[in-house]
This record gives C-alpha cells, sequence and structure tokens, in this order.
C-alpha cells in the first residue's frame, strides 16, 4: 500500500518516465492532427462519410444514441449510415475501438467517462499502447445506483455504507469472500461504490474484493450469489428490485448530485479525418438529448430501449427511475424525486473539463494513473469542448444554455468532501482511505 505524497500531485512537473509517455502521446496526436488538418475538409458541404460506427453498452445512458438512431437524427445531419452497435462490455467497447471502424471494430461510443483517458494513456490497452481518444460530450448526469444483496437488508445500509462493516467483518471470519461488483476498473461505476465504501470506513482494496461484471449481467450474478454488492447504471438497479433479489442502497445523484456519467467518445483521428462528420454526429446526439430530457417522451423512450434489439427487458425496468420514481426495494418507494437521468438542461451535454478533472483524480486517488501525472495537460488532450461549442452553435442552442466557462467550480459530496479542480492536490490529500502514491 502506497500514500500519497504530501506534495500531491505536481503543478505542470511529472517524473521523465510520464514526460516520456505523455510527451508520445501528444505527439501521436499532433502527428495525426497533421495527417488529417482539420481546416482541410472545412469547407465541404456536409458530412464527409455517410456513416459511422459506434458502440454502446445496454443502460439507459445510451439513449441518446438510440434515439439518434431511432429518430433519424443521424440521416437529418448527413449520416443516414450511422450504425449503433451493441457492446458485451466495457472491455469489449475498448478493444473494438483500439481495432476502430476500418478493421470491424467501432469509431466511437456510449461510454464510461474516464476509459478514453485510460486508452489514451495507454493503461488498459494491450502492450500498454496509448490510442488517442477525445471526449466530445457528456451523455447524462446521475441515475446509476448501488445496490446490495438482500441478507444484508437488515442491516439498513443506505447512503451511510458504514453499516455494512460488522456484517462484512462477520462474513470474512467465517471464512468468506466479500465480493463487490463494477463493471470497469477506473470507470465510473468503479469510482462510485469505492467512494461509497470508503466514506463509510470500508477499505476497497482490503476489506473487499473488486470484481469486473458486465452491466446486463449484474443481476444474474447476484441472483446466485456471486456478489454481495455492485455499482451500475440502470435499468439494472431497478430490474435487481422488480425481481426481489435485492435492494439499492442509494442512487449516485445522492452521493454527487449533478454527477456527469457517460461521455461520447471517439478516436481522434476518425475525428481528425473526418471533421464535419463528427460535427454533424455530435449535433444529432445533443438534439437526441433535448428530446431524451423532456419528461413528456420518458414512456416513449422507456418503450423504445426495451425492445428486443437494444436492451431486451419489460419496459417497467425501465420507466420508474427515468421519472425520479426509486423503489430502493428496502421499504423505501419514493415518488417524483429529482435524481432521475439528466440529458440536457443545466449544461449536461457539456463536457466540463473540471468533471474530466475530477475522474482523473480518481483514478490517481486508486492508482490506475501516477501521482505525478499532468492532469491538465491530458485533460486538454482529450477533452474537446471546442468541438461541442461549435456544434451547439451550429444546432442553434441558445447562448444561455451554452456554459461560458470549461470549469463547473468547486462540488461537494455527501460526506462533505469539497473537490476544487484547481487544486485537485488538496482533494486527495483530504482523503484517508486511498491507494495511490
Amino acid at each position: 500500500m502506497t500514500k500519497i505524497s504530501k506534495t500531491g500531485l505536481m503543478a505542470g512537473g511529472i517524473s521523465r518516465r510520464s514526460l516520456i509517455k505523455t510527451t508520445a502521446t501528444a505527439a501521436l496526436v499532433t502527428a495525426v492532427r497533421s495527417a488529417f488538418p482539420s481546416g482541410a475538409l472545412a469547407a465541404a458541404a456536409g458530412p464527409e462519410v455517410a456513416g459511422v460506427k459506434l458502440g454502446y453498452i445496454a443502460l439507459t445512458d445510451a439513449a441518446p444514441l438510440i434515439i439518434a438512431k431511432e429518430k433519424g437524427l443521424f440521416a437529418k445531419h448527413g449520416l443516414p449510415d450511422a450504425d449503433v452497435a451493441k457492446q458485451a462490455s466495457w472491455g469489449a467497447t475498448r478493444d473494438n475501438l483500439v481495432l476502430g471502424g476500418a478493421a470491424n471494430g467501432i469509431d466511437g461510443a456510449h461510454i464510461l467517462s474516464p476509459l478514453p483517458y485510460l486508452m489514451h494513456t495507454g493503461k488498459v490497452t494491450q502492450n500498454n499502447k496509448p490510442v488517442p481518444m477525445a471526449i466530445l460530450a457528456r451523455l447524462n448526469y446521475d441515475s446509476q445506483g448501488i445496490s446490495v444483496a438482500k441478507e444484508y437488508a437488515d442491516t439498513g445500509v443506505q447512503l451511510d455504507a458504514s453499516k455494512l462493516r460488522d456484517a462484512f467483518a462477520r462474513k470474512k471470519a467465517a471464512g468468506n469472500e466479500i465480493k463487490v461488483a463494477m463493471t470497469f476498473p477506473g470507470g465510473t461505476h468503479d469510482l462510485w461504490i469505492r467512494y461509497w465504501l470508503a466514506a463509510g470506513g470500508i477499505d476497497p482494496n482490503k476489506d473487499v474484493s473488486t470484481i469486473v461484471v458486465p452491466p446486463p449481467q449484474m443481476v444474474a450474478n447476484m441472483k446466485v450469489g456471486n456478489m454481495d454488492a455492485f455499482c451500475v447504471g440502470e435499468p439494472w438497479n431497478e430490474q435487481l428490485v422488480n425481481q426481489g433479489i435485492g435492494f439499492t442502497a442509494a442512487t449516485t445523484g445522492e452521493l454527487w448530485k449533478g454527477h456527469p456519467e457517460k461521455a461520447l467518445g471517439l478516436r481522434a483521428d476518425w475525428i481528425e479525418k473526418n471533421p464535419n462528420a463528427a460535427k454533424a454526429l455530435l449535433m444529432a446526439v445533443m438534439e437526441a438529448q433535448q428530446w431524451c430530457d423532456s419528461m413528456d417522451n420518458k414512456a416513449e423512450m422507456a418503450e423504445i430501449l426495451a425492445r428486443r434489439q437494444w436492451f431486451n427487458v419489460p419496459a417497467k425496468d425501465v420507466l420508474g427511475r427515468l421519472k425520479g420514481d426509486i423503489n430502493y426495494g428496502n421499504g423505501r418507494n419514493v415518488k417524483g424525486t429529482d435524481l432521475f437521468m439528466k440529458f440536457w438542461k443545466g449544461g449536461v451535454s457539456y463536457p466540463y473539463q473540471s468533471h474530466d478533472t475530477w475522474f482523473m483524480a480518481e483514478n490517481i486517488r486508486w492508482g490506475n494513473l501516477p501521482a505525478n501525472t499532468d492532469i491538465k495537460a491530458l485533460v486538454g488532450q482529450v477533452n474537446r469542448q471546442d468541438i461541442w461549442r461549435d456544434a451547439a452553435k451550429d444546432l442553434g442552442v441558445a447562448s444561455a444554455d451554452i456554459p461560458t466557462s470549461t470549469s463547473r467550480g468547486k462540488e461537494t459530496f455527501f460526506d462533505g468532501k469539497v473537490f476544487d479542480p484547481e487544486n485537485p492536490s488538496a482533494y486527495l490529500d483530504s482523503l484517508s482511505i486511498k491507494a495511490a502514491s
């Protein structure tokens, strides 16, 4: 176990090894942009290509891509051949992005917000080879869930995870392993459940075993006793409750109200080769986000997502939490909360760099990135909020709906911790449970 140093993150300074790797990745991005200068095709009347290959996981926050396809928005913006293909897991999403659409993989995806960064730095790719990536938009806020097996119902655990400490300790003392599932190391669900456990005094690296389970397999695995708790997006927490297998201790919006979640990620070389198509794709997704955000469309959206070709689940598993109706499954059933999934209003679609800064800080916290990572430089490479602003302008988004800053400012979590994106070191130093040096 290693610890964060008193100096925390180096302000722009990184180790020689990290500098070499970061410089190499930056050079690769520069080379890609030189080979495919964005201005070269800027004068074209429309997208350079008629289609794009996109991946999605069966999660409610993939709705903007699915709705853009179902409602003809890709075609409207000049991409009639856009393909939205189901991926088996986040690992499969990564592997297909590494391949790229030209090699029978995918060009972009509905993706865990930290994953493009982990690919860009080569932390999760074969032979640690960096794959230049970009984030063009945030797809949603809130509405993930932390669910617990039925055997822990008597603990009364909700937002305070400390109520599980004694139960976990007893189970471990009896020779049993405590398994906590998430969907990808360093991804959003991994970070949410680690934050929740650590805030309750449970060390996710010492007191439990974290395992990786694809989102659509969460409920089945808990049903056969393969895990004690999990974190995943909807509709799987709601399905768990509807099947009477477990209960939701907390939704992630209760951990951090209005938190960023999934992103629209694309290979950097595809964007640079097809700048007009990238903007057209983004405009279609943004228009779909606006449609998804309307409460008047929730029932239709649930019906579309539930279809066999998309999620293949009962529509009721999707609809409840889309509207903010949360049956936690432990005697709590609350209607009309503000914990529903957000897609547009309030700057949801805009990819705040401050949010990506938090995702990088948390990956440093848990040892997925080195402590001397130059967060600002890394976010500057991957986060393409400039493309978002151009797309918003062309789409006619009201100026009031376009954020004026790349930062949403300080963020406050349920346990009182405050993250200042201007000083991630102070945030990391304030955390008592962590694994990074």
